[in-house]
């Protein structure tokens, strides 16, 4: 009988990267993924997503990965066959979003606002899109209500289109005492300060007890950019076809869009 491989650590996003913009998942990611996992290869999941918005992607794959990080690597869950979800919450980074809140509220009023916990609900006023992103949602009526000194997340969408307007308020606000990301469009996502997917990342390779240059990463968002660059620098941090030029540069590989296929034809890579 041949001798299995070294096991490689496998984040994958959500967003994009597992599945399309219409949150549908590919047969072949399915087979690939489980060939994987059968082959003895650790795959987990790596999203900006919140646990309970997760957590069905681990059970579409069919897999039970020991950790999971979610919310941009404020939050690793571990599994636990006891809890009903299957998972426990495992590391939570907390941060108090209040005084980036009223900077950027004072800079630019009519945007968005949105202030997610660590049970995975999402406060928000004006408007929050409903692309299942996040479903644990609750509309509040003023600004002050938004107000915590516990959040995992803070989302500010901009109230125009424009995919380049929050740099210049990054810089005039020096947003040091949090991490941040620009999306697609005009959206920030703020986090605690340090943490992202490859800080949670990092945790979990060093429990798993995987050499760091059998690590692979796959994602195709900005908030994607230092897990790729994590993964690259000893193992493989892989960027999707359709993801932006600064993903693509911080990545070591490229792989297809995700509509032709770009995730399983990754995977397909490893034995």
């Amino acid at each position: 009988m041949a001798e299995r491989p070294e096991p490689w650590l496998v984040a994958i996003d959500i967003d994009g990267t597992l599945v399309s913009d219409y949150g549908t998942l590919n047969p072949w990611t399915i087979t690939e993924v489980r060939r994987l996992v059968d082959s003895g290869h650790h795959v987990t999941i790596a999203t900006g997503r919140s646990v309970p918005m997760t957590l069905p992607f681990i059970n579409e794959l069919g897999i039970s990965p020991e950790f999971v990080v979610c919310a941009n690597g404020a939050i690793i869950v571990r599994r636990d066959e006891s809890h009903p979800t299957r998972f426990v919450r495992d590391t939570v980074e907390l941060f108090d979003p209040g005084l980036v809140l009223r900077e950027i509220h004072d800079t630019i009023p009519d945007a968005h606002y949105a202030v997610e916990d660590e049970t995975g609900l999402l406060r928000y006023i004006g408007w929050f899109p409903e692309t299942g992103v996040n479903m644990h949602t609750q509309k509040m009526e003023t600004f002050e209500e938004l107000l915590t000194d516990q959040a995992t997340r803070v989302v500010v969408i901009a109230p125009n289109s424009r995919q380049d307007y929050f740099t210049d308020v990054v810089d005039m606000l020096g947003l040091h005492k949090v991490t941040y990301s620009i999306g697609y469009t005009s959206w920030l996502d703020i986090g605690p300060q340090g943490v992202n997917k490859a800080t949670a990342l990092e945790k979990v390779r060093e429990r798993w007890g995987i050499p760091r240059n059998r690590v692979m990463a796959i994602g195709d968002g900005r908030n994607d950019i230092d897990m790729l660059e994590w993964a690259g620098e000893f193992g493989r941090g892989i960027a999707m076809g359709q993801a932006p030029e600064e993903v693509r540069n911080a990545a070591s590989e490229m792989t297809l869009d995700e509509s032709e296929g770009g995730l399983p034809s990754a995977l397909a890579t490893l034995d």
